[in-house]
């Protein structure tokens, strides 16, 4: 059962590729699938490494992966799980105790191997188990598996100990024990020769065994320790690939028996896995940098370069903001200087703008891009804007510790050449920048710094334009600037309490200050309406308004230091994240808080979609960014004022996609939803609800039927033999509401009236005098049956004068109960159209004309002086105005 925000859905997450579990390859029948882990999820990437799938939430993370020809198989916590297309749930195999690491399809079976050494064998078919072994960590502490080529229901196990064992898991027997090589097992491959098995141990030596005669055939040395991953090529060259924990992949050349290349620092993590697909000249790789790598050996030298690449933040995202005006694009910064463009539509256009460098050319240059000296601090705030990104860079950025300002271009998804320092000040003034922001116009930048300096530049040109205050703007820190929409005032705020406006010209002129009881701790704006919301560090919010220079809202509610704060798009609501976990909703114009949830972690930056869709979130130590869905968008959601006092709900962060239906409300939320009656009073006239297209154009029915006629003959549909009664109607139907007589071939006599089932249903009103189904039924009809069934109630069309007296009834008991008044005056004007000529001649339905008339007129009057009166107050206040 959902609860939390009501406002906020959890929708998906972005930005997630891989972790430390290693990738898996499945061969179909178009080309390859690869398999990787994100936490409770498995991702699914096809050849040319675009998501295709995401798997089910697991209820604990994912510790191994693997496949077999039909079937998935995913294990997390105790339990394996086997998927039929990652989708549809076949089995859970549940009988470990400890988590399972290790997982080898082996035919119809499964070997699962867990934390403890307990190794069992599943019968997938039926989910029972055929075989269990208990090693224990002691004796056999079992690192690595595989099942070598050729040798039938055996497997072969290295342990932690060094020591190598080759079972038979039909008749569970040891055939033979492999002494090692003094080092811990760390993983296991069949190499290309039958017989010949490559064995990696954790003190880097790689050692290619022969299994039948115990002996070794050649050994290799890495120089970067532990090896994590062995692969082979299979396409014809003599090439074998292996993966260390420093991130480096090293080539080597069995017929040579020497490194044949290497692709130094090719993550920034330890490389998890490397696979060579079957008789291609290609690698795949993934790390726990969050990055799935795609290399192919098609260079001049033989060497391999990376072909293509799916990758995020390597640390988790710091910061994230918006970028434009359809609310698509995500900029994120993270801890490792890299600035990153996530999309909300489609992950093949998510982009890197690369890494913060001090000299870019110098760092292309590097062999080992692993220990870049050029690379600059973490970027811990950033302001973009879209109005001259064509013309110059967009985005600028401020980096921890660091006087220099970056400047980044979102189209041409790079880092820019300039760097903004502080101009002219002394060595102990120059400090480094602590607040930043953009004008609307994309013209300037305006950069506050430690030192209490606030300077205005050119972003185009990186030249300084003005410098505000006397010497400076404030006594210590700059925590906020900002300028309004139309770069007539900057505002900053300092660490000394103190809130100043300056002429954005000329720097000098304060134009007013406010001072605060608490230092502020930073500035986030809505520049379309011109109001700031101040974040001070008592955990309090403070909204100023720019244009008349004073605080019109205060918000008191979070009790840790507030991350982060967001306006929504049309000003309403703020939206803040605290330490204490908690995202909190206030209502602007009433100063309520309105909604609030809280997460497992705290959030440290969120930001609102520019169409109000969506907000986005980063969380403490996660790699992903999240969408949540604003639910007020597609469904009315009644919102009140919530106590500050109340605990928020904890919410699940959005890992999956996935909406909250209104089926899985609570009974309390449906409860809340406010309701309108059908009548707020029988005094006053009441719409039918209905579609303008529904009445409106009813008098105009047959001149729409003639634009829209055809140009081809509609075929007549067969008549029905005459012994089978029909129902007269526009659809064709059998009239089965008649019973015949049980032992008898003769129809029971009938009415020789030839009435529509609307007309029977009027018809039974003489009696009753109840017109209440009748004003359902016609609200069902669209505007050309209403017309048909209209036009049916006179003679001539099969009805009767009677009929056509209840329907001038049925009129008036409209007219009366004040509801459904322009359906009925509608439906008036269409049977007087119709039938004008009828009513002249008989007299009883030209009689009951001046009931109609008096209750038309009174409805109308009392509309009429309704709306005459609230005219006059609209155009009273309009004048006072």
């Amino acid at each position: 059962m959902y609860k939390g925000s009501k406002i906020f859905v959890p929708s998906r997450s972005l930005g997630n590729v891989s972790n430390h579990i290693p990738v898996v390859v499945k061969y179909v029948s178009n080309g390859e699938i690869f398999i990787t882990s994100v936490g409770k999820l498995f991702h699914v990437y096809n050849n040319k490494l675009r998501l295709i799938q995401v798997s089910q939430l697991h209820p604990e993370d994912i510790t191994c992966l693997a496949f077999s020809k039909f079937l998935t198989y995913s294990a997390a916590g105790n339990n394996i799980y086997c998927w039929i297309g990652g989708a549809t749930l076949k089995h859970i195999l549940k009988k470990h105790e400890r988590a399972v690491h290790l997982m080898i399809p082996f035919g119809d079976s499964l070997i699962s191997i867990d934390e403890d050494s307990k190794l069992i064998v599943w019968n997938v078919q039926t989910a029972e188990i055929f075989l269990e072994l208990d090693f224990g960590n002691d004796q056999f502490k079992i690192t690595a598996a595989f099942h070598p080529s050729t040798y039938k229901n055996k497997i072969l196990l290295g342990s932690n100990q060094g020591a190598l064992q080759l079972w038979n898991i039909n008749t569970s027997t040891l055939i033979y024990t492999f002494a090692g090589w003094d080092s811990a097992v760390t993983c296991l491959e069949q190499a290309p020769a039958v017989d010949v098995a490559a064995i990696g141990l954790a003190n880097g030596k790689i050692i290619l065994h022969n299994l039948k005669l115990d002996i070794t055939i050649m050994e290799f040395t890495q120089d970067w320790g532990l090896v994590t991953s062995i692969s082979f090529r299979t396409d014809g060259e003599p090439i074998m690939a292996t993966g260390s924990v420093a991130g480096h992949i090293v080539f080597w050349n069995l017929d040579d028996r020497k490194v044949f290349s290497q692709k130094l620092c090719a993550h920034i993590g330890p490389v998890n896995n490397l696979i060579c697909l079957n008789n291609q000249p290609i690698v795949v790789s993934n790390s726990a940098d969050n990055s799935l790598k795609m290399w192919i050996f098609d260079m001049t030298d033989g060497g391999a370069r990376l072909l293509r690449t799916r990758d995020g933040h390597s640390v988790p995202p710091t910061c994230i903001r918006y970028h434009g005006d359809n609310g698509q694009n995500i900029l994120s910064v993270s801890g490792d200087s890299t600035m990153r463009i996530f999309n909300t539509q489609t992950e093949i256009l998510n982009k890197s703008l690369g890494r913060a460098s001090f000299n870019r050319k110098a760092s292309k240059n590097l062999k080992n891009k692993g220990e870049d000296p050029y690379v600059m601090p973490p970027i811990v705030e950033f302001a973009s804007e879209v109005t001259r990104e064509k013309e110059w860079d967009n985005i600028a950025a401020i980096h921890d510790g660091l006087e220099s300002v970056t400047t980044w271009s979102f189209n041409k998804c790079k880092m820019g050449d300039l760097r903004i320092k502080p101009y002219k000040l002394h060595d102990e003034d120059r400090g480094h920048a602590t607040a930043i922001s953009l004008s609307h116009c994309g013209n300037f930048v305006l950069i506050g710094y430690n030192s209490g300096y606030v300077q205005r530049f050119n972003v185009q040109s990186g030249l300084f334009r003005a410098s505000y205050g006397k010497p400076k703007a404030h006594k210590s820190f700059v925590r906020g600037v900002c300028c309004d929409i139309l770069n007539q005032v900057v505002m900053t705020g300092g660490n000394d309490g103190y809130i100043k406006f300056f002429s954005f010209k000329d720097g000098k002129n304060q134009i007013s200050k406010i001072h605060l009881e608490d230092p502020i701790a930073f500035f986030r704006t809505h520049k379309e309406s011109s109001i700031v919301a101040v974040v001070l560090e008592d955990f309090t919010i403070n909204i100023v308004d720019i244009d008349n220079y004073n605080v019109v809202r205060k918000f008191m509610g979070h009790k840790s230091p507030i991350t982060d704060a967001a306006f929504s798009p049309d000003s309403r609501w703020l939206i803040t994240a605290s330490m204490d976990c908690s995202i909190k909703t206030w209502n602007i114009p009433t100063a309520q808080l309105i909604d609030q949830f809280r997460t497992d972690v705290p959030c440290i930056s969120l930001n609102m979609s520019p169409t109000g869709d969506a907000l986005v979130t980063a969380h403490l130590d996660h790699m992903g960014v999240f969408l949540w869905c604003n639910k007020t968008i597609y469904q009315h959601v009644s919102l009140k004022a919530l106590d500050l006092e109340d605990e928020p709900e904890l919410v699940r962060l959005p890992e999956c996609r996935g909406i909250n239906s209104e089926e899985n409300m609570t009974e309390e939320e449906i409860a809340e939803v406010y309701k309108s009656s059908e009548q707020i009073s029988s005094d006053l006239i009441t719409m039918s609800g209905l579609a303008s297209s529904r009445w409106q154009n009813l008098l105009n029915i047959n001149i729409i039927r003639s634009k829209n006629k055809g140009k081809a003959l509609i075929a007549k549909p067969k008549a029905a033999p005459f012994f089978l009664p029909t129902v007269q109607a526009l659809d064709f139907k059998f009239d089965l509401t008649q019973e015949s007589n049980s032992g008898s071939k003769i129809l029971p006599a009938v009415s020789l009236l030839n009435l529509t089932e609307f007309a029977k249903l009027l018809h039974k009103t003489i009696e009753s005098n109840d017109f209440s189904a009748v004003v359902l039924k016609l609200k069902t009809f669209g505007p050309s049956m209403i017309d048909y069934e209209i036009k049916s109630l006179s003679p001539e069309g099969g009805g009767t004068v009677d009929v056509m007296l209840q329907f001038l009834k049925l009129i008036e008991f409209m007219l009366k109960s004040n509801k459904d008044f322009e359906l009925a005056e509608s439906y008036l004007g269409v049977f007087l159209k119709s039938h004008g000529n009828v009513i002249a001649e008989e007299e009883k339905l030209k009689n009951y004309l001046p009931n109609l008339q008096s209750c038309h007129q009174a409805s109308w009057n009392r509309l009429q002086e309704k709306l005459m009166y609230t005219l006059c107050v609209v155009q009273s206040i309009k004048t006072q105005i």
